[in-house]
């Protein structure tokens, strides 16, 4: 029987990733103003059906680990709440469609700002063109920090996403972002806790994240590059 995929938080190490877990580079593409508009899939990466994934930054061998963790002597304290999303998160009511929004689990993509955010949009899909923009955005936060609700039948509305994880590069910032979790992959915490398993999830790669192990958007602060 194949092994359950899962991320274990080591630490103040790197993430021990098992269950043979594809890593592919996920890029945000932008329109013409600069805005995140698409996800263009990049290389597939090789790796074993284990493997480690630098969680400092500062390893020579991104995004594996390569030991500098103890080098620079890493504080990967995890300090994001272990609360499920639904008690985390705030909600925004619209006509057709509602909005969950965990702040907190921002990871800095910008997926959100399109056709006057949405926030603002939320309160038109009683319009079938703005919901389906709504819906699709939402979905391609990769956080899982915004959720869309179907009100009719109080279901989630999200993208269908492989077991995976995604090497986000933000070439308008000039940067790489974080590992992006996607298909509802477990992530284990350093003292065995297990966080609420969900399709969309960023783990910090840069060391830098106030909310660890998941991204606060600190990659850009910090300007992390992991040379790809």
């Amino acid at each position: 029987m194949p092994e359950e995929p899962r991320i274990k938080v080591t630490e103040n190490g790197p993430y021990f990733v098992t269950g043979n877990v594809p890593i592919r580079v996920q890029i945000i593409a932008t329109d013409a103003e600069g805005e995140p508009n698409a996800w263009i899939e990049g290389e597939t990466l090789e790796a074993p059906a284990s493997y480690l994934l630098c969680r400092c930054g500062n390893s020579g061998n991104k995004p594996f680990c390569d030991g500098t963790h103890a080098k620079v002597q890493f504080d990967g304290a995890e300090t994001a709440s272990r609360a499920p999303y639904a008690q985390q998160a705030q909600l925004i009511d619209g006509p057709a469609l509602a909005l969950s929004d965990a702040q907190p689990l921002c990871a800095a993509a910008r997926f959100c700002h399109l056709y006057g955010t949405v926030w603002r949009q939320v309160r038109h899909t009683d319009d079938p063109a703005v919901a389906a923009q709504f819906v699709r955005q939402v979905g391609d936060c990769p956080s899982g920090r915004l959720v869309a609700w179907d009100k009719r039948t109080g279901l989630p509305l999200e993208p269908a996403l492989p077991q995976s994880i995604g090497l986000v590069q933000d070439p308008t910032k000039g940067v790489s972002g974080p590992l992006w979790v996607r298909g509802g992959i477990t992530v284990e915490a350093a003292d065995g806790t297990v966080y609420e398993v969900r399709n969309r999830q960023t783990l910090c790669r840069c060391g830098a994240s106030r909310n660890k192990p998941f991204c606060d958007g600190s990659h850009i602060t910090v300007g992390f590059r992991d040379g790809r």
